[in-house]
């Protein structure tokens, strides 16, 4: 999971690629639709595809002569995962911190 979870945050690090990926979570969309916000060119969006689709992010599909892609949501949510498990560890840190400083402040 490590080196997928470094692929996955180094994708989603830039932030085309972010909005690539809010884009798909409304659903699936061609390269067309995709490139067009962004006003880059189809080899540019094409790049970036790329790095989603081996960070395991997004898929593509083949539906006639189109090939559009979609969010692999399984794959957020195992970088969520580890982001709530690295929220849950600050959490308890600063709960302890809290507690000495009241009892520091009650002696």
């Amino acid at each position: 999971m490590e080196d997928s979870l470094n692929l996955r945050l180094a994708a989603l690090a830039d932030p085309t690629r972010r909005a690539i990926v809010a884009r798909l979570a409304r659903g699936e969309a061609t390269v067309a639709e995709l490139q067009k916000p962004f006003g880059i060119s189809q080899p540019a969006i094409s790049r970036h595809l790329k790095v989603l689709e081996a960070a395991g992010l997004i898929e593509q599909d083949r539906v006639a002569q189109t090939r559009p892609r979609r969010l692999r949501v399984e794959a957020l949510q195992e970088a969520g995962a580890w982001f709530g498990e690295v929220a849950g560890f600050w959490r308890e840190s600063f709960d302890r911190l809290d507690a000495m400083i009241a009892e520091d402040k009650e002696r």
